[in-house]
């Protein structure tokens, strides 16, 4: 080997050694020496469990809650105790061909078969009051069950009923116990437009004890029907809604916003196509209720305990064309005054035509009938009066039938 083939080993050799020395010995570093310097420190918190209030989910919990809960569902909790699902047993009469075997000829013999309707009611009294429909339960059933919506059921008995107004007022007959009950509100007081809550028992569906709930609004106000000329009911001042209301909730309550009644759901109109709800549904107006039940709470009946003295007709185009005096308004004629009556004191006249009875306007003569029903002896009636062009009020002080004209 020369000299110059030594000395490059040699330099070799002493470069490695020196680049050897100056790497870091990471065999004996630690993973937490190297992690641990001054610069690079970090320290993990220590874990706990988690909690409710560790989240958010408890307060989304409460936010969804309190969404949920509004004006509609806060109305049902507080009318909800008050209704009742209504079973009426009623026996029905008529005939049947039966054959005499001697002379084998057919002679109709009286039948008779008990039958079940089911109909809604709602509890006005913590005795016990019940109102509905007179078409629901009348003084020809012969049993009437109610069911509460605490699951209770109680037999009931007619106080009376009005078939012209449709209304019946019903008392339960245990009364070992009070009864939650329900408020009226003014009807003269609701806007078109508002919430209307209708509940009771469609199809019979209340034998859980919880009754069913519909909601929509006041869709109109002063809804006048006869629905059927052989019908002797007259339904007036009708409040029109679009909550849906089928057969069984007749008798239940329209209830407002703040759970109080504003109407008796009654009917509904099919528009003559099928029998089902299609959006048009009326409830009689709380005012006119209470004005009925007042009544049949005390006599049973209602009747006109008092004589007007007078007669009317209706202004029909027919009356106008005969009597060229007669002007083509709305209202009832007046044909005779008793100078005996409450008519004759305050005013009226032959030929005058009453068009306001109340805060109502009349539209038939039927209408003016019905409104004057719900007065009784000792009340005072306003009347509108239109007499040769001008328009009077008569205040009449109602008193007993007056016999001497």
């Amino acid at each position: 080997m020369n000299k110059a083939t030594f000395l490059f080993l040699t330099l070799l050799l002493l470069a490695g050694c020196t680049d050897a020395e100056q790497l870091p010995n990471l065999a004996e570093e630690s993973p937490s020496s190297a992690t641990n310097t001054p610069d690079t420190a970090y320290t993990e918190p220590p874990l706990k469990p988690l909690s409710p209030g560790d989240t958010n989910t408890s307060t989304q919990t409460t936010s969804i809650n309190k969404s949920r809960t509004n004006a509609i569902t806060t109305a049902v909790e507080k009318a909800n105790s008050a209704i009742v699902s209504i079973t009426v047993t009623e026996v029905e009469r008529g005939y049947s061909p039966r054959l005499d075997p001697f002379y084998f000829r057919y002679f109709n013999m009286p039948t008779e078969r008990e039958v079940q309707s089911m109909g809604s009611g709602f509890i006005i009294s913590e005795d016990g009051l019940i109102v509905t429909n007179e078409h629901v339960a009348s003084k020809s059933s012969k049993e009437i069950m109610v069911a509460l919506a605490d699951g209770n059921q109680y037999e009931a008995e007619l106080i009376g009923s009005d078939e012209l107004a449709d209304l019946s007022l019903l008392k339960i007959k245990n009364e070992s116990r009070t009864y939650p009950h329900i408020t009226f509100s003014d009807s003269d007081q609701i806007m078109v437009g508002e919430w209307a809550i209708a509940m009771g028992n469609p199809f019979g569906l209340f034998s859980d004890g919880q009754p069913s709930v519909t909601v929509g609004v006041v869709s109109a106000k002063e809804r006048d029907f006869r629905p059927d000329p052989q019908d002797p009911r007259l339904y007036i001042e009708m409040i029109q809604t679009d909550a849906a209301i089928n057969r069984g909730n007749s008798g239940g309550p329209l209830v407002n916003s703040n759970g109080e009644v504003i109407g008796v759901n009654t009917f509904i109109y099919t528009g003559g196509t099928s029998s089902g709800f299609v959006g048009m549904g009326f409830a009689i107006p709380s005012n006119r209720v209470q004005k009925i039940i007042k009544q049949l709470q005390s006599s049973g009946e209602v009747s006109l305990s008092y004589d007007p003295g007078m007669e009317f007709l209706e202004v029909t185009p027919q009356l106008v064309m005969a009597n060229r005096n007669i002007p083509p308004i709305a209202g009832v004629f007046v044909t005779e005054v008793n100078k005996n009556g409450p008519a004759y004191d305050c005013g009226i006249m032959p030929g005058d035509i009453i068009v306001k009875i109340g805060e109502e306007r009349v539209s038939s003569q039927t209408h003016a009938e019905a409104l004057m029903r719900e007065y009784q002896e000792g009340d005072e009636m306003t009347l509108q009066l239109y007499r040769k062009g001008n328009v009077y009020e008569a205040n009449m002080m109602l008193r007993k039938s007056v016999k001497n004209k």
